[in-house]
């Protein structure tokens, strides 16, 4: 039986403010007209929404443009600023996570990954996310080698991607392993050799990019956790319309990640119940609801 316990979270909206409208504000550039003009207009025409606000991100890079001369340092320094906005709660969760584990059964290991359609050049910047999680997968860029300005995507992290990387880190498939060969996620493996079963997992997300990653554990037997934000009518509409009455999600709850907070409490109890589950003092079918 597989002794790993592992949480994937969306970044934007999920772990902190969302991290490109903080980029593209940070040059000046209005983020109502970027997102609700400039990119809304080409997924009208048929972009993918992903693709099209990298490619845009591209357009705005380079000399005497809005964005100047983006290079991925750049991109990796600007995410050191992002820290103060990371929601509460989420410097050193996992290693609170890892304590709750191992008291049950000290070779149980806790993983936490994120899985975002942000910038991976911006999050690998932040210290925080670096010193809690064990990965972090996103869109990346390529750049003009006589420049060193981001020019191109080289990956996207789209929403039907998402639940592909829930199969690598399901099937315990690394970055390196799957930038060097992208169909090994296909490849046949048992679900009792797979380092983290989906039944072992807990998704966190707060958008209709994060619905097919919430059913793919949830059918599997994990827990899913809706995220949104109270202050925001729009944000709890849809989380109510798209979550909770879709039955999509274990709960939702505001970002606060904190040991007395409502989520906070919640994933530390579902953290328990896999950890005894894992150490057989709990039965296999034993679900997680909001009012256990």
């Amino acid at each position: 039986m597989s002794k790993k316990i592992g949480l994937a979270f969306d970044m934007d909206d999920t772990l902190s403010p969302d991290t490109s409208t903080q980029l593209v504000s940070s040059f000046g550039i209005d983020p109502d007209e970027f997102w609700g003009k400039t990119i809304r207009s080409l997924i009208t025409t048929g972009s993918d929404p992903t693709l099209a606000y990298l490619h845009k991100i591209c357009d705005l890079s380079g000399k005497g443009k809005p964005m100047g001369m983006l290079t991925l340092e750049a991109l990796r320094k600007f995410g050191a600023s992002i820290d103060p906005t990371i929601y509460p709660g989420v410097d050193g969760l996992r290693a609170d996570l890892q304590a709750i584990a191992a008291a049950i059964d000290p070779t149980i290991e806790v993983e936490m990954y994120v899985v975002s359609g942000g910038i991976k050049h911006v999050l690998d910047g932040s210290d925080i996310l670096r010193r809690n999680f064990n990965a972090i997968y996103a869109n990346e860029f390529d750049v003009n080698p006589k420049t060193g300005v981001i020019s191109r995507v080289k990956r996207a992290v789209t929403f039907s991607e998402k639940p592909r990387i829930l199969f690598e880190i399901n099937k315990g498939i690394t970055q390196a392993q799957a930038d060097a060969n992208p169909y090994m996620v296909n490849s046949a493996m048992p679900e009792g050799e797979r380092p983290i079963p989906f039944e072992n997992m807990i998704y966190f997300g707060d958008g209709l990019t994060d619905i097919a990653c919430f059913s793919l554990v949830r059918s599997r037997g994990g827990y899913a956790f809706g995220i949104f934000n109270p202050e925001k009518p729009a944000s709890a509409q849809r989380a109510f319309d798209e979550f909770i009455a879709g039955n999509r999600v274990t709960a939702v709850h505001a970002p606060r990640y904190g040991r007395n907070d409502e989520l906070g409490s919640l994933v530390r109890a579902a953290v328990t119940r896999i950890a005894m589950r894992i150490a057989g003092n709990t039965t296999k079918s034993a679900r997680l609801t909001p009012t256990d």
